[in-house]
């Protein structure tokens, strides 16, 4: 009996490995059993914005037959967004979509989530460590440049402005800030940063409170320009505390219905952004097409339906659709 049941074990054994059980490495791309990938977006914070890329993530999921959500920190904060991560790795999810507060909290988070063969795809976060594949819906060196741009346009091309960006570890925020003052260096000398860099702009307080501050030390001062969500409105709340409405730039990257009523009264000039939708739309197609085993097909040439051709450069899927909206067109946009 003793031999028999060794036989017996051998031969499953046996059959196990026929069937895969003991390959080496399981395959990342293997499909889900019930036929459907689960995949979570986990932005900065909960915002208009990052509405905005869920809805068009969702959209995509409809689209493709998966089953997907969002998951957003209380606010913007690292540590959240890192426990956010963990949480998702451990419900085993098939691709986690970050917009990063901070590059580097979330790479430890990242490496485990790769290790477990878990999609990982982010946003605003070009050439992230740990991460798959990046998606930009704007040129970054071009993005900051239209900016100065516009600030210039509307100062004359000269007078001292300060700029927010969200953190000073997001690094699509602090390319697009160092473009633009490399570029007004280069073209507009009698402009003037008066400070460096200031991590306000995803804290509307925040950067309210950091522009009454500049107003008091510079009231010379001619325009703000913000990097990150809550930075043009802060700027521009003080402008109206300040009853100085019209007599500054104020341009951010605030999406449509939240910079609204501050671009009708004059506190802000623009808003200079891109659709997040179409960014949830890409990391979801750009997900399922790794998970499906087609990791290979994401080079030059490849089109995103929806969106076109993007260029390739390394882990980095860029567009170019940026998106300038003003007083006369903000009611077109519905996030």
């Amino acid at each position: 009996m003793k031999k028999v049941g060794k036989l017996l074990l051998i031969g499953l054994v046996l059959l196990m490995v026929a069937q895969g059980v003991f390959a080496a490495g399981a395959q990342e791309t293997a499909a889900p059993a019930d036929g459907k990938y689960t995949m979570v977006a986990i932005p900065k914070l909960r915002a208009a914005w990052f509405n905005a890329l869920e809805s068009g993530m969702l959209d995509a999921a409809k689209e493709y037959g998966i089953d997907a959500y969002m998951q957003a920190p209380a606010a913007a904060d690292e540590a959240q967004q890192v426990r956010l991560i963990e949480d998702a790795i451990n419900q085993g999810v098939d691709s986690i979509m970050v917009v990063p507060n901070d590059a580097n909290s979330v790479v430890p988070a990242f490496q485990r989530a790769r290790q477990q063969g878990i999609v990982i795809m982010t946003h605003e976060s070009p050439n992230q460590e740990a991460g798959d594949y990046n998606v930009e819906m704007i040129d970054n060196v071009k993005f900051g440049e239209t900016m100065i741009k516009e600030i210039a346009a509307r100062t004359d091309n000269k007078g001292k402005y300060v700029v927010f960006v969200g953190s000073l570890t997001v690094p699509a925020h602090n390319i697009w800030a160092d473009a633009a003052i490399a570029y007004q260096k280069a073209n507009y000398p009698q402009m003037t940063l008066v400070t460096t860099k200031q991590p306000v702009s995803e804290d509307r307080n925040a950067a309210r409170q950091k522009t009454l501050e500049l107003l008091s030390v510079h009231p010379d001062l001619k325009a703000v320009l913000a990097f990150g969500s809550q930075g043009a409105p802060g700027a521009a709340q003080a402008l109206r505390e300040r009853n100085l409405v019209g007599k500054l730039a104020v341009i951010g990257t605030t999406s449509p219905k939240e910079i609204a009523p501050f671009l009708k009264d004059g506190s802000a000039s623009l808003s200079v952004l891109w659709n997040p939708g179409e960014a949830g739309y890409a990391m979801v197609w750009l997900s399922k097409l790794i998970l499906d085993g087609n990791r290979d097909q994401i080079k030059q040439g490849l089109d995103i339906p929806t969106l076109g051709v993007p260029e390739i450069t390394g882990m980095n899927i860029l567009f170019d659709r940026p998106l300038i909206v003003d007083a006369d067109n903000v009611d077109n946009y519905d996030f």
